[in-house]
Order: structure tokens, then C-alpha cells, then sequence
């Protein structure tokens, strides 16, 4: 059973469509105005928040040594040997079966983490995590209730009038940019009198510019 209810998710990705109703420099900051209008009984199921500029963000959180890495290890491996004892008291096996599995696979798991950690010869001795994040994020809502929501928000703040802007189609190459000036076309440029060795033009042939 599901509780989350509300509009259809798209199957594919799909851009949604609606008006710019409001616009914010954080996650936070669109997600308290979703939960503004949420609050005044607002049909939050034609909201959507659209995040731009997207940019992968990795936070270094630490220093890796042998020390750190034989700790990960060693917790990794007493977990799944904590399953595995488990799994022999519910057959009908001993307190002392569980201890030796938490120690046995504690151990291989720090013998196994120190390897893979010597193997990579010190090209990552640092520990991260990475976010996706945006520089905008915008709250998009459908026409119909655009303006009753841009009412609701202003409350709140980051309120914009008018639709989203559309991302403009793709130029081909060496086409001028939009806003661009077109330079001017060049004149074509008379020839003179045929030079020495060069054959003027036959009758009946196109002449060039100046030419008979």
C-alpha cells in the first residue's frame, strides 16, 4: 500500500511543465515554501522543484591510513559475522559459535580491507562523500493555479512573475549565437583585365563580374 498518493510520476524523465512561481538559492529554502503552501491547503501535487546548474560536489571527510582502514574492516566483517552466528543459534548452535563467528569475520574482514588498501599504492588516502547540487532551485507550478500560488508565497518570499524561462534549441556548429551580430556579406570584388597567360572567357560563357 502506498501513502505517498498525489500526481503520476512520469515513467521516462520528463521536464515538467507549469509556471515559474517562485525561485530560491537553496534546497531548504524551496522545500519550506512547498511546505508553506502544503500548510494552507494548496494542491501541492501541481508543485514541482526544478533544480539548474548542477554540479557534483565531493566533501572531503578525512585522512585514510592503515589504522582507519583496518578498523572499517574489522567492523564490516564482525557484522556479517554477527548474521552468521545468528544464523547457527537459530539452528540450534551455542553462545561460543557466535563469538567465534563475530571474531573470525572481523578478522577477515580487516585482512581483507589492509590488502585492497596496500594494492592501491597510496592513489586515494582520503575518505568523502559526494552530492549532487544545484545553484537554483525553482518552483515550478501548473497555469491553472500559478497565480493563487505566487499569492500564497509571497509570505515567504523568492516570488517570480511569468512562466519559466525556455532553454533555448541547440545552434549548429559555427552558427552565430543569439544575440550575436551578423557580420555583413562581402562584395564580390570586380576582376580586372585577364593577366598574362590566363584565357579570357569564351562567347556563350558566364563572365565574371566586369567582364564582357
Amino acid at each position: 500500500m502506498s501513502f505517498t498518493g498525489g500526481a503520476r510520476v512520469p515513467q521516462t524523465p520528463t521536464l515538467p511543465q507549469g509556471e515559474t512561481v517562485a525561485s530560491y538559492d537553496t534546497y531548504l529554502a524551496a522545500q519550506k515554501a512547498v511546505d508553506h503552501l502544503s500548510d494552507h491547503q494548496f494542491p501541492v501535487q501541481l508543485l514541482s522543484i526544478v533544480g539548474t546548474d548542477l554540479r557534483m560536489v565531493e566533501r572531503v571527510t578525512g585522512r585514510l591510513t592503515y589504522a582507519r582502514v583496518a578498523m572499517g574492516g574489522f567492523g564490516s566483517g564482525a557484522w556479517f559475522g554477527v548474521f552468521i552466528g545468528l544464523l547457527f543459534l537459530m539452528a540450534g548452535g551455542s553462545a561460543g559459535i557466535l563469538l567465534a563467528a563475530v571474531l573470525f569475520g572481523g578478522a577477515a574482514g580487516l585482512l581483507l580491507a589492509v590488502l585492497v588498501y596496500a594494492t592501491s599504492r597510496g592513489k586515494r588516502d582520503f575518505t568523502s562523500q559526494s552530492q549532487i547540487v544545484a545553484s537554483q532551485y525553482a518552483v515550478l507550478c501548473a497555469v491553472e493555479e500559478a497565480h493563487r500560488a505566487r499569492q500564497m508565497l509571497r509570505e515567504v518570499g523568492g516570488v517570480r512573475v511569468g512562466p519559466a524561462t525556455p532553454v533555448p534549441p541547440a545552434q549548429p556548429y559555427g552558427a552565430p549565437h543569439p544575440g550575436q551580430p551578423v557580420p555583413p556579406a562581402q562584395p564580390a570584388q570586380p576582376s580586372g583585365p585577364p593577366r598574362y597567360g590566363q584565357l579570357a572567357p569564351q562567347p556563350g560563357q558566364a563572365g565574371q563580374p566586369g567582364q564582357p
